[in-house]
């Protein structure tokens, strides 16, 4: 069996929801400028422009045995440096040597180490994963030794909803009457927003807490807007609160920064991050330094399910835990299934993003009373519902 073709295609389809699809969204590190700050959700990809209109681009890698793996959604840019240079790489290989040409990517985009370069290798990654699983006829968690457990908690991750805090009151209701035991919430508030921003996130923590009662885990992501100064003082004033972690408070390129901030850490609150860290080695780095308590970076962006079990491995010798980041549901699930519960005790769930990024799914991953029990299709589950795609057409690029 060898791969006869990698490509690249655009769906296009129509989602039901009322109103703005996007009603808030996270502090971001470029957000320090007015005239970033200022800018609302519009950014977001999704439902906009087109009313309902939802587009996404899947990759594709078929063989000349008949069998097909998917992964995505990706970005456009993604595609690009798919379709101009790392097809090429794959055509005529063997499919099922994951290894090999996980290696052969990573030498040949020497200058691709991390960043769009590398989220493009992880998507290949996945979609060799999803064919080898189909090949096989087994989900990819059984490959991989899985299922360790029966269920998995998720905790639902509430980006893109309004910070009104009658609203969040609401939200925070629905979230724990859908059976969550934990949610993430992002308040758009940094540094240069001064004391105002300060209780604003404060305000937002104890509506939470109020709503929600001592049960119910809450954690702050603050996207890598944040200063090691502003984040110890965040822990000192949200302790009473008791979040289980603040995610991603300062810049990835800073594990000094981190390492600091997680000394010092006051009222047992716990430090997260590593979203936007790439490969064992980035990690490796981050560990070394003790720059965190809990680990997550992305199955679709870090190298893959094949470089996300060796991030597993170092994970485990540095006795710290590890929580793919949210924004590959799929993935995540059958990786998280191959892992001790101690290594990965839950999934994120982000509820507005997985309603677009799961929507031309035939089987799609949502937890059901707040947890996600293994999937049983062959693969990833990638296959796509023929009854959601309104419009298709393959990418390519001169």
């Amino acid at each position: 069996m060898r791969i006869r073709a990698v490509r690249c295609v655009e769906y296009s389809g129509t989602i039901d929801h009322e109103g703005a699809f996007w009603e808030e969204r996270l502090i971001r590190p470029v957000d320090i400028y007015p005239q970033f700050r200022a800018q609302g959700p519009g950014f977001l990809p999704g439902a906009a422009g087109d009313g309902n209109r939802v587009t996404s681009v899947f990759v594709h890698i078929e063989t000349d045995d008949g069998v097909t793996g998917t992964a995505g959604p990706i970005t456009r840019q993604q595609a690009y440096l798919i379709g101009t240079d790392l097809a090429s790489v794959l055509l005529g290989q063997d499919p099922l040597a994951t290894e090999y040409l996980w290696d052969v990517l990573y030498r040949h985009a020497v200058h691709g180490r991390k960043g769009v370069e590398m989220m493009a290798i992880s998507a290949l990654d996945c979609a060799l994963w999803d064919l080898k699983g189909r090949h096989l006829g087994v989900p990819v968690h059984v490959l991989l030794g899985g299922p360790t457990r029966e269920e998995i908690p998720a905790y639902a991750s509430a980006l893109g909803y309004s910070l009104d805090l009658d609203k969040v009151r609401e939200r925070a209701t629905e979230i724990a009457g859908l059976g969550f035991t934990a949610t993430k919430w992002f308040p758009r508030h940094g540094p240069v927003d001064g004391n105002a921003g300060v209780e604003a996130t404060v305000a937002l923590v104890a509506t939470l807490r109020e709503t929600l009662g001592p049960d119910v885990d809450i954690m702050v992501d603050a996207w890598m807007s944040w200063d090691v100064p502003y984040a110890l003082r965040m822990g000192e004033r949200l302790a009473e609160y008791a979040p289980r972690w603040i995610e991603e408070p300062v810049l990835p390129d800073k594990p000094a920064s981190y390492a600091e901030i997680t000394r010092r850490m006051p009222g047992g609150i716990l430090v997260s991050g590593a979203e936007h860290e790439y490969t064992r080695w980035g990690l490796h780095q981050l560990m070394a330094a003790g720059a965190m308590h809990i680990y997550q970076p992305d199955t679709y962006w870090a190298g893959g399910i094949s470089e996300m079990l060796k991030i597993a491995a170092l994970a485990s010798t540095y006795d710290v835990q590890l929580i793919p980041h949210g924004h590959s549901v799929p993935a995540n699930t059958h990786f998280s299934f191959a892992q001790p519960p101690t290594l990965t005790p839950m999934i994120e769930y982000l509820l507005k993003w997985n309603t677009l990024h799961q929507w031309f799914l035939a089987t799609p991953v949502h937890p059901v009373d707040g947890k996600v029990t293994p999937p049983t299709q062959p693969g990833l589950g990638m296959d796509l519902d023929e009854n959601k795609i309104e419009s298709r057409r393959e990418l390519t690029f001169a």
